[in-house]
């Protein structure tokens, strides 16, 4: 191809460029605008709309960006909601299952008389562990008694130690304790005697 038609060429291009973009100029009263015959007056004019239309489009950018924020909060807030209504019915649920509890270990301290009763608490020994397994994994404890010292928060003494030195011990469980993801949901019912000294 000859110098001269690249040319040609490259000059009929740029009319083409030139015919799209004076195409997408709108007209300026389709837009509301009334132009003024001075070019400077309208290029002054241009300019304050533009300056309008900027701010406005920041003020509803900043409105956006407001409601976005809000309802991103309004999203956490809801799913933390959620997850503490799911905690209080499982822990509604898991303090209703205690007496459950209560009852397979009153059933368990039973001495079996017979090689059948022997089986039957076998029996109930493995549910009790699955019973317990189960409820670990949704953040159940046995809070610690026998041989443990006395802990106000986590023990409730059914007897008075009486007078003696030394610091107060846990000697019998009479009903289990228990802690729902580290928080005491029933105190452990304990009697209690002061530490001895051996020496």
């Amino acid at each position: 191809m000859s110098e001269r038609a690249e040319v040609t060429e490259a000059a009929e291009t740029e009319e083409v460029v030139e015919a799209e973009v004076v195409a997408e100029v709108p007209d300026p009263a389709s837009l509301g605008l009334e132009l003024p015959a001075d070019p400077e007056e309208a290029i002054a004019l241009l300019l304050r709309e533009l300056r309008d239309a900027r701010e406005e489009a920041t003020s509803y950018l900043d409105d956006l960006r407001r409601v976005a924020a809000d309802f991103d909060n309004f999203r956490k807030r809801a799913l933390r909601e959620q997850a503490q209504i799911v905690e209080r019915a499982a822990e509604r649920l898991i303090v209703d299952l205690l007496p459950v509890l209560d009852s397979f270990d009153a059933a368990l301290a039973i001495e079996p008389q017979t090689e059948t009763e022997e089986k039957v608490l076998a029996g109930m020994r493995s549910t009790h562990t699955q019973f317990l397994d189960v409820l670990s994994k949704h953040g159940l404890e046995v809070i610690p008694t026998w041989g443990e010292p006395f802990d106000p928060e986590i023990h409730e003494a059914v007897n008075s130690p009486g007078p003696g030195e030394g610091r107060l011990m846990v000697t019998e469980e009479l009903r289990r304790g228990y802690r729902l993801r580290g928080r005491v949901i029933r105190a452990a019912l304990v009697a209690v005697a002061h530490e001895r000294n051996e020496e």
